[in-house]
């Protein structure tokens, strides 16, 4: 019979996932990275976490900053409370302990303060101090063996942090169970922080790099999205019945209404109509059905000061609870944090309509663009299982008209259903058309149709005739406010 090991939370957004469940109760590990990349703030977020849970915390300092510094500097976090300082996490400097007896007293200090205070956590900040003490890696080893063996009888869970380079192959590692790695580089011109869990005895974990946040709240880990939902968390939603996108004249197009549970992505220059199309889709839901605009370019006041203009009035659905606006502007955002923003928000509001502004959003925030595909997979897969039907934009170069052909980002055959949004001038006049290129099992006409954008939002017009076609008077859609063209 397999023994499940006891977990406890760490508290810090995302690192829990990471660790498929928590840290090991009474397990050790080295939490590793360079001065500045958060080792102190990620230590004192899991202490004050574990107190918060009926838990005591030691924290020793070897050589480190003052006690009135790192109180200061940990005043600036919504984590950091004062009054637990002394009464259930106790910060203790025992340099002098190592400087002048070594690490054999350091130890048995260790020993006393632990039982002294019956704690739970113990971080010791400054394990490369403690090495530069030892005379042989079996110095290093022993000390860690000693202690670890004490803290795992008594169910107390270890940091020890340490700035060694992250590549230092040292003989601690080999006795502790888990590493932590924090690594901050430049990627251009920007900062990217990521986490890596490097060693994980008897307890799986997400591989390979995560990326992180420090801000007011601490730090906020963001597992990859293609490594958390390497399959979705449920089965796919398949119905049969059509949802219909609120544009006028496009359900007879493709049968009714698009296909449930399902991606459509809209593809077309800028002025196309692809967000008034998002926002006639929008339109249609309702408390019991809500809707999410995800979007990178307009903001919230832009957006309906735009349905205004159409007769789309987001401001009260909004109020009625129908519909969520998320605005994240297009500056240096984190391409795993949107996803799970993202996803968070269409779990816990029960999102039925998704419309995201924008797929460009994700590819900037991509620091491994070479990434972007099993991220889009993930995303998707994910947004199927849960129910949502979702439509999306991506801007396209005008090519001038309908001739030619435009390259798609690879992820295009990924999505379900592709609608194209073309304009050209014809006449003097600037004239927006419709195609749909591929729609999921699904029968729908092929033929370019005029769009007019006016109030309600777009409407598909009639088909589009081109010199020398002939079309069937039947197929056109009757539209009172748009005249069949008379040629191209």
């Amino acid at each position: 019979m397999t023994k499940e090991l006891v977990r406890v939370q760490s508290g810090v957004p995302g690192l829990d996932t990471i660790l498929c469940g928590g840290l090991v109760k009474g397990a050790a590990y080295i939490v590793q990275g360079s001065p500045g990349a958060g080792k102190t703030i990620l230590a004192n977020q899991i202490a004050f976490n574990q107190i918060r849970d009926g838990g005591r915390a030691l924290y020793v300092t070897l050589l480190a900053e003052s006690h009135d510094r790192l109180f200061q500097a940990l005043s600036m976090f919504d984590f950091y409370d004062p009054s637990a300082v002394g009464r259930d996490l106790f910060y203790i400097s025992l340099f002098k302990v190592l400087r002048e007896e070594g690490l054999a007293a350091l130890v048995n200090a260790l020993r006393n303060e632990l039982a002294r205070h019956h704690c739970t956590t113990l971080v010791l900040d400054g394990l490369l101090i403690a090495k530069d003490k030892a005379e042989s890696a079996l110095d290093v080893k022993t000390f860690v063996a000693e202690l670890q063996s004490h803290t795992a009888f008594t169910g107390c869970t270890v940091l020890f942090l340490t700035s060694a380079s992250i590549d230092d192959v040292s003989p601690e590692h080999t006795m502790v169970d888990g590493v932590i790695q924090l690594k901050e580089e430049l990627v251009g011109i920007r900062t990217v922080r990521q986490l890596r869990i490097s060693k994980s005895r008897g307890s799986a974990a997400l591989g390979g790099l995560h990326q992180y946040r420090i801000s007011e709240t601490g730090i906020d880990v963001y597992p990859r999205l293609e490594a958390l939902l390497g399959t979705p968390s449920s089965e796919e939603w398949l119905r049969d019945e059509r949802i219909a996108t609120g544009v006028h004249g496009l359900e007879q197009l493709i049968g009714g209404g698009l296909p449930p549970a399902a991606v459509t992505l809209l593809m077309g220059p800028a002025g196309s109509g692809k967000t008034t199309f998002g926002l006639n889709f929008l339109s249609l839901a309702t408390p019991e059905k809500p809707a999410l605009y995800f979007g990178f370019y307009e903001s919230p006041q832009r957006l309906k000061a735009k349905g205004r203009a159409l007769g789309i009035d987001l401001e009260a659905l909004e109020r009625a609870g129908a519909l969520i606006i998320l605005w994240n502007p297009m500056t240096e955002n984190l391409l795993d944090s949107l996803g799970h923003q993202l996803l968070d928000t269409v779990r816990q509001r029960r999102v039925h309509r998704l419309f995201i502004d924008g797929m460009t959003g994700f590819e900037r925030a991509a620091v491994y663009p070479g990434r972007l595909s099993e991220f889009y997979t993930a995303l998707t897969n994910e947004l199927r299982a849960m129910g949502v039907s979702s439509v999306a934009t991506l801007e396209m170069r005008d090519l001038n008209g309908l001739a030619g052909t435009d390259p798609l980002p690879e992820f295009t055959s990924l999505m379900d259903n592709l609608v194209l949004l073309r304009q050209a001038g014809m006449h003097g006049e600037l004239r927006r058309f419709i195609g749909v290129v591929k729609m999921r099992d699904s029968a729908f006409d092929t033929a370019f149709h005029d769009v007019v954008i006016g109030p309600g939002g777009l409407q598909v017009a009639n088909r589009l005739i081109i010199p020398g076609d002939t079309v069937d008077k039947d197929a056109s859609i009757a539209s009172p406010s748009v005249q069949a063209p008379s040629g191209a």
